[in-house]
């Protein structure tokens, strides 16, 4: 072939700029690119091997070499795949046929599956100009009777191409680094560049050091190989003990280079059907991708081939506390290449929670490789991952209840959030989520919401309910209407004594602790008209008053005044009811519309959106006292006495503390007033 002097087909000033500003965000992507298209290379020989069209040889061993030198400022490709004709050079390389680099975003920001575009050369091949002031090629075809050819271009349009000297089928592609990008010939920036984007490419990938020394290694003889080069053969002696006994046998071992070990698994663990794979593989998959050394909870194999394309793995992580960073890294291939972590247009936001791989070859990428097109093959690929996942949860709490429960408080904030951006996933898991109630056992709504079925033991006591749906017999003003109560603690320390009440009388509630179950109930009440959801210190329920009959409204007057008067608070509202249990003196509650109201204004106050006045925002507190209790009667009986007042604060106190934590200040006057208290018992 003459000697080619030319300029490539690209009317714009320079193509170049364009591609390092604009085409790859990240400018270690070249390795990716490179990497990608000699293993596209390689594919594409094997298959004219399959087809009958060429014969490899017998002892062809398909290998991607990449070999830095910091001293020569160069960072080789190597591969021996198909190779390329002076034609096909032309073709692929300097004939790109754009129009100018305007016409080439438009025109190909949308291909998909363009050899040109992505495969072997192509756009991929001019990421090199990233970090590159000049580029060879020097390659070979496996064509019979081809010529070798050399190409070089310094990163303007201008290039030159003439016959080359490489003798081995394949391509060889040599950067010569700009100043500013000598980092990426370093040896250990190349590696973790490679097992960042190739670790999974289907062609081993060896990384080497130019002129690095020689390292050996010591084997056994039997596991010499043939390919291995043997330095030094060596003879153990038997080894005995002081009384001659043997310990060792004597063995013949042989020094070799040492055997080069591939960057990448060519092989993956979602490639292989669920039925091929062990729980420890997928186990040591998850420590090895995620370097994550909690074990799983589970996983979901994902395996279709129609209506598209679709491999992977996701893994349900396991949260010590609510405190957990949330986010997760689901990773998305094309062909087991690298293209990015967490693509919202493909991973459903809230699975973004989750841990995971997902391989979709039919995805339409654009011409970086590194983004997606919103369109509605991409929305299909999220549905349908969505579906295998509430599908996965479905079945575990079917068929699997004792495991599901188990993983339940671990997996909640997932499928929650999932309920929360996704209906269709909402509507399909409403019936299969748990609620832990405060008898640790769990629940779903359906079961909630059975009809409620008591009994009585040998003395009468009401033994434990088989649910928590009340008979909505509270009448709020948060909540007229004909709905099942399902009453909630969010938590159980702090709201101990309404939990104590509860089970003495056989009730039950739900423990709703996470910071996503306030925005979680209150979608759940908007999508369903047949229950709502109530704390368990909102409001006294009927069945833990007495029936008496009695009317209470002259007691209910006369200790209004004392507290109101006692705690300097006219709008605190207070009831007198005669309850079950006598020992409890006084009961705070809060609206249930009111407290949510105040919770979500915090929420707001702590993501900065604050500047108003919480107290605007304060829930409609009660105080319910009981009639039955000595201390209460003592406070009726003596409301003109001198102590009164400070046992109202008291009591009042005591039943805030059982509801919230006590503000600094009222804390210090409630330690101050209990000494007193108790100083009045030495007089």
């Amino acid at each position: 072939m003459a000697n080619k002097h030319g300029n490539l087909s690209i009317d714009s000033e320079n193509l170049f700029p364009i591609i390092k500003k604009w085409l790859y965000s990240d400018h270690d992507i070249f390795y990716r690119e490179l990497i990608s298209n000699g293993c596209d290379a390689i594919t594409k020989l094997k298959k004219l091997d399959m087809m009958g069209e060429y014969s490899l040889p017998a002892d062809y061993k398909a290998k991607i070499q990449v070999i830095v030198s910091p001293e020569d400022k160069t960072i080789k490709f190597i591969d021996n795949g198909l190779g390329m004709t002076a034609d096909e050079v032309e073709e692929y390389i300097n004939q790109i046929a754009f129009s100018g680099a305007t016409d080439f975003i438009e025109k190909y920001k949308d291909k998909s599956n363009d050899d040109q575009i992505i495969g072997h050369f192509g756009l991929g091949f001019y990421s090199a100009f990233m970090v590159a002031d000049e580029v060879t090629i020097d390659t070979l075809s496996y064509k019979e009777g081809a010529t070798p050819v050399h190409w070089s271009c310094d990163g303007g349009t201008e290039f030159d191409m003439k016959d080359g000297t490489r003798d081995t089928i394949g391509t060889e592609i040599t950067l010569y680094l700009n100043d500013d990008c000598l980092a990426f010939a370093n040896e250990y920036r190349a590696r973790e560049v490679i097992e960042k984007y190739c670790s999974f490419m289907p062609t081993e990938i060896y990384l080497s050091k130019k002129n690095a020394d020689i390292q050996y290694e010591t084997i056994d003889k039997t596991d010499v190989l043939e390919s291995d080069e043997v330095v030094e053969e060596i003879h153990e002696e038997a080894k005995t003990d002081d009384e001659g006994n043997e310990l060792s046998p004597a063995k013949d071992k042989a020094k070799i280079v040492k055997r080069p070990v591939p960057l990448n698994d060519t092989h993956p663990l979602w490639a292989k059907t669920p039925s091929e794979c062990t729980e420890e593989e997928y186990k040591d998959f998850y420590r090895k991708v995620f370097l994550d050394y909690k074990e799983p909870l589970f996983w979901i194999h994902l395996n279709m081939d129609y209506p598209f394309n679709l491999k992977g793995i996701l893994y349900f992580p396991k949260i010590n506390t609510e405190y957990d960073s949330l986010e997760g890294t689901i990773k998305l291939y094309n062909n087991q290449v690298f293209i990015a972590d967490n693509i919202k247009e493909v991973i459903p936001e809230f699975l973004m929670l989750l841990k995971g791989v997902i391989d979709c070859p039919d995805l339409p990428l654009n011409v970086s490789r590194s983004a997606l097109q919103n369109d509605g093959f991409v929305k299909k690929i999220s549905e349908y991952i969505t579906k295998k996942v509430a599908d996965k949860l479905i079945g575990m709490c079917k068929t699997e209840k004792e495991s599901y429960e188990k993983y339940w408080d671990d997996i909640s904030p997932f499928i929650k959030f999932g309920c929360l951006k996704d209906e269709k996933f909402c509507d399909k898991m409403n019936d299969y989520i748990l609620f832990k109630d405060i008898n640790d056992k769990y629940q779903t709504l359906p079961e909630l919401l059975a009809p409620v079925e008591t009994a009585t033991d040998e003395d009468g006591n009401t033994v434990e309910a088989e649910v928590v749906a009340d008979d909505a017999d509270v009448n709020t003003d948060d909540y007229k209407d004909d709905r099942k109560t399902v009453y909630y603690v969010t938590d159980l320390n702090q709201q101990g004594q309404y939990v104590s009440l509860f089970k003495e009388q056989g009730m039950n509630a739900v423990i709703l602790n996470h910071s996503i179950d306030t925005s979680f109930i209150s979608q759940l009440e908007m999508r369903n008209e047949n229950y709502r959801f109530m704390r368990i210190d909102a409001d006294l329920t009927e069945s833990l008053k007495e029936e008496s009959g009695e009317d209470l409204t002259e007691i209910t007057t006369a200790l209004s005044e004392v507290f109101k008067t006692a705690i300097n608070n006219e709008k605190l509202t207070v009831k007198v009811e005669k309850l079950k249990n006598d020992e409890i003196a006084s009961v705070i509650t809060l609206s249930e519309e009111g407290r949510r109201m105040q919770d979500m204004m915090r929420m707001y106050a702590m993501n900065g959106m604050g500047g108003m006045d919480m107290n605007m925002f304060a829930a409609d507190q009660t105080l319910t006292l009981n009639a039955n209790n000595a201390l209460v009667k003592y406070i009726l009986e003596n409301k003109d006495s001198e102590h009164v007042p400070m046992f109202a604060e008291q009591l009042y106190d005591l039943a805030l503390l059982s509801n919230q934590p006590l503000s600094p200040e009222a804390m210090s006057k409630f330690v101050k007033r209990s000494n007193e208290i108790m100083l009045l018992l030495t007089k």
